[in-house]
């Protein structure tokens, strides 16, 4: 495989949407709003997370991740695309893409996995109430999380040097505002036939493997709420799973459509709002989806405020 002038340094072009000026002004602040609420939503739920004793449960220890998961992938990527939308500056450093590169391969693949073995929680929560924290111990949740950690990284670490192995003969410009895969196999100049193929591939066992498991495990949970004969039960059971199963829903629209075909058949411009949906509108909501209907997050919220009621904490679980 032939390797360009580019692939030990050289800066990259960012076009983003420099051909909508106006665009970028109205994305420059929309943006910055989004990104100020998804570091601080994030940041909140890790705080609260490590100082109220109410919130050390293999929910919220997965939910922790997850909030960490999403602050790596915002602060890899927003920072610089808000400076390529404020000014006429769009270059990137080769180390800045191939960081880049690296976040976003790396926390797309963890966070699949992630979301997986949430899903399998919420399973045990529902179908095994009674031997749930023997279930969930926590060496089992460090184990299962060190897993999706080392396996994103893992995929990062075959799938990064090999997109930034690909010839470009001399092709700096990039029709994205971030350094993602798709991207960058556009603008080679060599057959990249085989690395998607590999990434098509590795997708089988870090997406579609994943999202088997979450699809399984809440059949088992819809079986299980169906032979819950009080609506109150139901109910409950339902606030168990209902914001887990929105950030499946918000997070696998967005990454089969981006990395399950390859990269000359999507649209440029879906991609790009694709990406910047997944983002920031994911991190963003993603706090809020899981605090609104919380009780315990709220009275972690409240004690931390100092108006702890004394009662709060017997949320859903």
């Amino acid at each position: 495989m032939e390797t360009s002038n580019l692939s030990s340094g050289g800066d990259f072009i960012l076009l983003g949407f420099s051909d909508r000026p106006k665009l970028e002004t109205i994305l420059f602040f929309i943006n910055t709003v989004f990104y100020l609420l998804a570091v601080a939503g994030n940041s909140t739920i890790i705080f609260l997370s490590l100082v109220d004793p109410r919130l050390h449960l293999p929910m919220y220890f997965f939910l922790c991740n997850l909030s960490l998961l999403d602050l790596c992938y915002t602060t890899s990527s927003v920072p610089q695309m808000l400076v390529h939308l404020w000014g006429p500056r769009k270059t990137i450093t080769y180390v800045g893409c191939v960081v880049q590169l690296f976040a976003f391969l790396s926390v797309g693949g963890t966070e699949c996995i992630l979301l997986s073995v949430m899903a399998y929680d919420r399973f045990v929560a529902v179908c095994k109430p009674l031997h749930y924290l023997a279930v969930m111990h926590p060496r089992l949740c460090l184990q299962l999380a060190a897993f999706a950690w080392l396996s994103g990284i893992a995929n990062s670490v075959l799938m990064s040097p090999l997109t930034m192995s690909l010839g470009r003969c001399g092709q700096r410009r990039i029709n994205h505002f971030v350094c993602e895969m798709p991207a960058l196999i556009r603008i080679s100049c060599v057959d990249a036939s085989r690395v998607e193929g590999l990434a098509f591939f590795l997708a089988i066992p870090i997406v579609l493997v994943p999202l088997a498991m979450i699809l399984v495990s809440y059949g088992y949970i819809a079986a299980a709420v169906a032979r819950i004969r009080s609506a109150a039960g139901r109910r409950k059971a339902f606030n168990t799973c209902s914001s887990h199963m929105a950030v499946v829903s918000l997070f696998y629209s967005s990454i089969i459509y981006m990395y399950m075909q390859p990269g000359n058949v999507a649209s440029q411009d879906q991609g790009k709002f694709l990406t910047l949906f997944y983002c920031l509108a994911t991190p963003t909501l993603n706090p809020f989806i899981y605090t609104l209907r919380n009780k315990d997050v709220q009275g972690a919220v409240r004690k931390v405020l100092g108006k702890d009621c004394g009662v709060c904490g017997a949320g859903a679980r």
